[in-house]
């Protein structure tokens, strides 16, 4: 069995993955779900970038070949740290995410505004948590799950949540898709609009061989608000791919 490694969102934190971890390290994996920096007690790097965090992820992979399983932003640093790292990746699961931010300039700076708006008119994170995470939860969901997502999502400390804003909107890995060549699950909420199944099945085609699930119901916090269905699809992928 190769160790896990989870990778958690611009809102998240390690504690996402809980019920991942949990789940997994009873069936005998080797887990670790990482603070990005500038997350938990994590220190920030400088500069903020996806090369930089992929150096501080290398850290925490070590020598060992490692499945990256990344949701959302996470998903990105995955793509980044295969680019760089390709050997020391046994499997990828992208999860609620994509390949790049590239609907343009406009959309991006809409897109930061209406993220980062908030907190320059002196909300909280806490207050911006409660506000948005609902938004994404999808028609079938967990209650202590959505709740635990607000409450991680309040903790992220606003220069973080900046940074890690603007950082995303200028992610492009498209044309490495066709250069993964491990065993790849591509995972997409049915309800979700930040990563739209529909993207991540165009996503899917791009990689050789991947596999694509598209969970019923489901918004942009799949991990976390249907946690016992994402672990099913998970341990299936890990199952048939002997991971």
């Amino acid at each position: 069995m190769f160790p896990l490694v989870f990778l958690h969102g611009v809102g998240g934190g390690k504690a996402v993955w809980d019920r991942q971890t949990a789940h997994f390290r009873a069936l005998g994996y080797r887990c670790t779900a990482w603070d990005q920096p500038g997350y938990g007690q994590t220190p920030l790097v400088e500069p903020y970038g996806f090369a930089e965090l992929a150096a501080a992820l290398n850290e925490v992979v070590g020598e060992e070949k490692a499945v990256l399983v990344g949701h959302s932003m996470g998903g990105l640093v995955a793509q980044e740290f295969y680019a760089r790292h390709p050997g020391k990746v046994a499997a990828l699961a992208l999860c609620f995410t994509s390949a790049a931010f590239a609907a343009g300039a406009d959309f991006a700076q809409h897109f930061i505004a209406a993220r980062i708006g908030p907190l320059d008119a002196g909300r909280t994170m806490r207050e911006i948590a409660a506000e948005l995470m609902p938004t994404m939860r999808g028609r079938i969901f967990d209650a202590e799950g959505l709740a635990l997502a607000e409450r991680i999502m309040a903790g992220v400390p606003p220069a973080t949540y900046r940074k890690a804003v603007r950082l995303l909107t200028g992610f492009d890995r498209r044309e490495d898709l066709p250069k993964i060549a491990v065993p790849a699950l591509l995972v997409a909420g049915s309800d979700d609009l930040t990563a739209p199944p529909q993207l991540m099945g165009h996503m899917a085609q791009k990689i050789p061989g991947a596999e694509f699930v598209v969970m019923r119901g489901c918004g942009h916090l799949g991990p976390i608000v249907q946690a016992g269905e994402f672990n099913k699809v998970l341990e299936g992928f890990l199952r048939r791919r002997k991971l």
